[in-house]
């Protein structure tokens, strides 16, 4: 009987936890699709042919339509993963309001940010609803070149 209320007052206080202030409530992406790694300190800055990536792996992403997106940020940071609509670069200066601080969007074509991703969260997952080119980027870091690509086939 005492390590069953051990157990439950372990697993309350995990999940108290786990609501940390400015934080999204978020899935795993265990219903499949395609791992978008969300990652400063790791994916390093490199040149694609948008222009410079940093942050995200891969730095271009290429999906079937039909498929599903997810984005894990395994940073120790707070991320977003935010659309950057009607582009074809990067734009040199963030194209960010603090809307992209909230998650929306469950299709790629209607827009999409994972909202603020804690260390260790994953966002919500996203239809690849329509062939195009999608460009994204991270709210906090997007000087650092924190920004990738989605090309849906």
């Amino acid at each position: 009987m005492r390590n069953k209320l051990w157990l439950s007052a372990s697993l309350a206080l995990a999940s108290l936890s786990a609501c940390t202030n400015g934080g999204i409530p978020t899935s795993n992406g265990a219903s499949g699709g395609t791992k978008i790694i969300v990652n400063l300190t790791l994916n390093q800055q490199q040149p694609t042919i948008y222009g410079l990536s940093a942050g995200y792996a891969p730095p271009v992403t290429t999906v079937a339509v039909g498929s599903q997106i997810f984005f894990q940020n395994t940073d120790s940071f707070t991320h977003t993963a935010t659309l950057i609509p009607n582009v074809t670069q990067f734009p040199s200066g963030s194209p960010f309001t603090g809307k992209a601080l909230t998650q929306s969007g469950n299709n790629l074509s209607g827009g999409f940010s994972s909202g603020a991703l804690l260390a260790g969260s994953s966002s919500q997952t996203i239809s690849v609803d329509k062939a195009g080119t999608y460009f994204f980027g991270c709210f906090f870091h997007y000087g650092a070149n924190m920004r990738g690509v989605i090309v849906a086939q």
